[in-house]
C-alpha cells in the first residue's frame, strides 16, 4: 500500500482536516489516518499511489455543474443565497438518490425556516462579502484555478508549499486572514479549499422543526453534525457556545470508516478515546469581530 504523509494538513487546522477527510470522499479508494507527533498530519494511502488517485478524480467545472447544490441544476428553480423552504423541497425531491445529493443536506436544512419561508444554512455554509455568497458559487470560483492540478500541483498543497491565491475560499479560514493593521487581501490554497468542500458530505445540517412562520421555537438555531454545546475557556462560569469538535486517529480509514468512527467518539468521554484509536481532539475557537461593522467570519482551533 503506498501512502503520503501530509505536512501541509496537520490536524488542528480545521480547513486542513476536512481536506484530509474530503480525499477519502473525492476518491473512496483513498484511506486516512494521523501521525502520532504531537500536531499530528494526514496520512493518505491507497493500493495505488494516492495522490495519483486525486489527480484523476480531480472535479472539472461539468462534475461541479452537475451537484444538485448548483445554482441552476437540472433547468430547476436558480438556489441563490437566501432559499424558499418550497424551493429545498423541489430540490431535495429531485436529488433524492443521486450521488452528489450530500452538498444540499450539508448545506441547508428544512427543520428550521424563518418567518420569511427561508431556510437554514449550515454552521460551515458561511455568508461572504460581495457578490459571492452561494457556496458552490465559491467552489466554481476555486475550480477555476486549478481545473486540472497535475500530481505535482497536488503534492505542493499536501505539503503546504503551494502559492496561494487571493479568494476568500469558503469563507472561514482563519489562515486565509491577513494582517488587521493594512489591506492585503485575503489568500486562500484552492486545493485546500476544494477538497474542504468535499468534506462536508460527512456533516449533515438538521434542525428541530422550527418554523418562525408558525410561531414555533423561535430563537433556536440548526445543528450541523459535530457541533456541540461547549464550556467556553477562560469565559464565566456556565458560559458555553456551539463548537466543532474533531479528533485524529491512528488507523487508515475510508469514508464509510471515519464516518462510523465520528459516531462512536465522544469528546466528553476521554477515557475510551484509545478504544477506536483516537490520539487528539480540536474544537473551533470562533473569530471575535473587532466592530459592530466587521462581519468577518473564521475558525481557529484549540486542543480538547
Amino acid at each position: 500500500m503506498a501512502h503520503v504523509t501530509c505536512v501541509g494538513l496537520p490536524a488542528d487546522w480545521i480547513n486542513g482536516w476536512l481536506a484530509a477527510v474530503g480525499a477519502t470522499v473525492l476518491d473512496s479508494r483513498i484511506r486516512l489516518r494521523w501521525t502520532s507527533e504531537p500536531t499530528p498530519k494526514a496520512v493518505l494511502s491507497a493500493d495505488d499511489d494516492p495522490i495519483t488517485l486525486l489527480a484523476t478524480s480531480w472535479p472539472d467545472a461539468e462534475a461541479l455543474n452537475a451537484m444538485p447544490l448548483a445554482s441552476e441544476w437540472q433547468s430547476d428553480n436558480p438556489l441563490e443565497r437566501k432559499v424558499h423552504v418550497d424551493a429545498l423541497i423541489a430540490r431535495a425531491r429531485a436529488a433524492r438518490g443521486k450521488p452528489q445529493s450530500w452538498t444540499i443536506s450539508s448545506t441547508l436544512t428544512d427543520l428550521h425556516v424563518d418567518k420569511n419561508g427561508q431556510v437554514a444554512h449550515a454552521a460551515f455554509d458561511v455568508a461572504g462579502p460581495g457578490t459571492i455568497k452561494w457556496l458552490h458559487h465559491r467552489v466554481l470560483k476555486l475550480q477555476k484555478t486549478v481545473s486540472q492540478p497535475s500530481r505535482d500541483r497536488l503534492m505542493d498543497s499536501l505539503k503546504g508549499q503551494a502559492v496561494r491565491v487571493k479568494d476568500n475560499g469558503l469563507g472561514f479560514d482563519q489562515t486565509r486572514l491577513g494582517s488587521q493593521s493594512d489591506n492585503s487581501g485575503r489568500f486562500v490554497d484552492p486545493v485546500v479549499e476544494i477538497l474542504a468542500f468535499f468534506g462536508l458530505a460527512l456533516f449533515p445540517v438538521r434542525g428541530n422543526g422550527t418554523d418562525e412562520r408558525l410561531g414555533r421555537a423561535a430563537g433556536t438555531s440548526p445543528l450541523q453534525r459535530g457541533w456541540r454545546m461547549n464550556q467556553v475557556k477562560g469565559a464565566r462560569e456556565g458560559r458555553r457556545e456551539r463548537r466543532f469538535l474533531w479528533p485524529a486517529w491512528s488507523q487508515p480509514l475510508e469514508r464509510h470508516g471515519i464516518d462510523a468512527l465520528l459516531d462512536a467518539w465522544h469528546p466528553e468521554a476521554r477515557s475510551t478515546w484509545h478504544q477506536l484509536g483516537v490520539h487528539g481532539a480540536w474544537r473551533i475557537v470562533p473569530y471575535r469581530n473587532r466592530a459592530q461593522a466587521d462581519t468577518t467570519r473564521a475558525f481557529g482551533a484549540e486542543p480538547c
